[in-house]
């Protein structure tokens, strides 16, 4: 149990220094994806 609540606050550590970087990689699907769908009508 010890190992899995370790493993966590790892991933959560990882995710609070780098969340801008997600914000922004999610931000390029999205406009990624809204260009394909505009590009497809």
């Amino acid at each position: 149990m010890q190992h899995i609540v370790s493993g966590y606050r790892g991933l959560s550590l990882l995710v609070n220094l780098n969340w801008d970087r997600i914000l922004y990689l999610a931000t390029i699907l999205v406009a990624l994806l809204a260009g394909g769908f505009i590009g497809s009508l």
